[in-house]
């Protein structure tokens, strides 16, 4: 028998109590009950109990599970994932804010080189400017919803001030983002750079961090294959 207790000062100072009963290891194949319980201290509190059950697998713990690890290996199941290594014939759109562009250029740098290494052509590709990362959302939206492009790559830099402007741009940005892709069906790559000072920026703009702008570059690719040549293939089977 072991047992963990933990006593918490909570408002209606309940008493939490795990108690857990294993057998010998001989049974280690078997059902291995367990039980946890919590009661109340107070003499009106009602006590709940609720039981699960743990089994060993021949390899490995599966807690609250009756399902071995062997039997989770499916061997007929298709795996579908996006390619790097298939950029030619992609069209990709990049949205870049001008504010900040002493940060956003060379993110944008990072992606094109990332395109071209990868088989992006330049023809494939489009870069619009806006005036802030605020702006990107509704952009990158109309973009996703031409139809035009695989995906949309979104690149910008918010930096923590002096208020609280950046939580509503930073927020704005993420969320906004998140609705063009589920709006459109297209991918839509958050490459929106949030930081608390410059410092951290320039980090992240091809200095110690390395260049965000060229690994959201390798996403876009990758979700552009996915949905170009899986999901489509998929959708249309």
């Amino acid at each position: 028998m072991v047992t963990f207790s933990m006593l918490q000062s909570l408002p209606s100072t309940a008493a939490i109590t795990f108690a857990a009963t294993t057998t010998a290891a001989s049974r280690s194949c078997e059902d291995l009950p367990s039980r946890l319980c919590f009661v109340s201290s107070r003499p009106s509190g009602v006590g709940l109990c609720i039981e699960t059950c743990s089994k060993r697998s021949s390899e490995r713990w599966l807690p609250n599970s009756g399902i071995g690890h062997r039997s989770v290996q499916a061997r007929a199941v298709r795996v579908i994932k996006g390619d790097i290594l298939k950029g030619e014939g992609l069209r990709i759109a990049v949205v870049a804010a001008r504010f900040n562009d002493i940060i956003t250029k060379p993110l944008l740098a990072g992606a094109l080189e990332t395109f071209e290494n990868h088989g992006v052509r330049d023809e494939d590709i489009d870069v619009i400017w806006v005036p802030g990362s605020f702006e990107i959302p509704v952009t990158v939206q109309a973009l996703a919803k031409s139809k035009k492009y695989d995906s949309v790559l979104a690149l910008g830099a918010v930096v923590r001030g002096a208020t609280t402007h950046y939580d509503a741009v930073a927020n704005g940005a993420a969320s906004g983002l998140l609705s063009a892709s589920l709006n459109s069906g297209c991918p839509c790559i958050f490459g929106v750079l949030t930081t608390e000072n410059m410092e951290q920026a320039f980090d992240r703009a091809g200095g110690k961090a390395g260049n965000k702008g060229a690994e959201c570059a390798l996403t876009a690719i990758e979700m552009a294959s996915l949905f170009r040549y899986q999901i489509a293939e998929i959708s249309s089977s």
